[in-house]
């Protein structure tokens, strides 16, 4: 990877987002994704598809609420559009992907959901947004250090992630029935020790690498 621009997260980010994570990526994580190109991005494919997956999953559980398919029948047709094109792109690049573990990141956000509905469906969409504002920070933090093809590919993928965060965060608003600052800020907290903690395993959501 060849460091090309100088853009910066502030300027790659609205502010919005930025204010809604609760701290920026080590850059000791950007250092191990810059060290680790292949597995970046065969993790990077498995979460667009994962992502396509949530969206479909939400599809088929409440088929009751209009609103949400539209928004997650568009998201997972994006989803599985990057999808495609990370593996093309993967495959200029003599990368086979393959299956490989997932990180603990999402499963340690959706292991705080509570089980009952309306309260379920609003914790998955706040999850939801968290995992596509993360995403698009960490493509950020990137792209000033990647080559054009790559660059100019993860600088597309910010503006479309960042849709994704706002919808994911509309419509948790939208079905809420009660204030969310305090749950968004229950979840700020649960995804700033998944980022800022030691992590074994380096993934595109991975926390704080451990040196090996």
């Amino acid at each position: 990877m060849i460091k090309t621009t100088q853009e910066t997260t502030d300027t790659l980010l609205p502010a919005e987002l930025l204010a809604f994570l609760p701290c920026a990526t080590p850059r000791e994580w950007i250092d191990a994704a810059l060290a680790n190109p292949s597995l970046l991005l065969i993790d990077h494919a498995q979460c667009e598809k994962k992502a396509a997956s949530t969206a479909m999953s939400l599809m088929y559980r409440y088929v009751e609420h209009p609103l949400l398919l539209t928004k997650m029948s568009q998201l997972a047709r994006e989803e599985l559009l990057h999808f495609e094109q990370v593996v093309k792109l993967m495959e200029g690049r003599g990368i086979a992907y393959r299956h490989i573990t997932a990180s603990r990141y999402a499963t340690g956000l959706r292991d705080c959901i509570r089980r009952e509905d309306p309260h379920r469906l609003v914790d998955v969409l706040i999850v939801g947004a968290f995992i596509e504002a993360r995403s698009c920070e960490r493509f950020a933090c990137l792209i000033p250090h990647l080559d054009d093809e790559l660059g100019k590919f993860y600088r597309g993928l910010v503006k479309s992630e960042g849709r994704h965060y706002e919808d994911y965060l509309m419509l948790a608003r939208h079905y809420a029935d009660e204030p969310l600052e305090a749950r968004i800020a229950f979840f700020a907290e649960r995804e700033r020790a998944l980022i800022e903690a030691p992590d074994p395993i380096f993934r595109f959501h991975s926390g704080l690498p451990i040196a090996a």
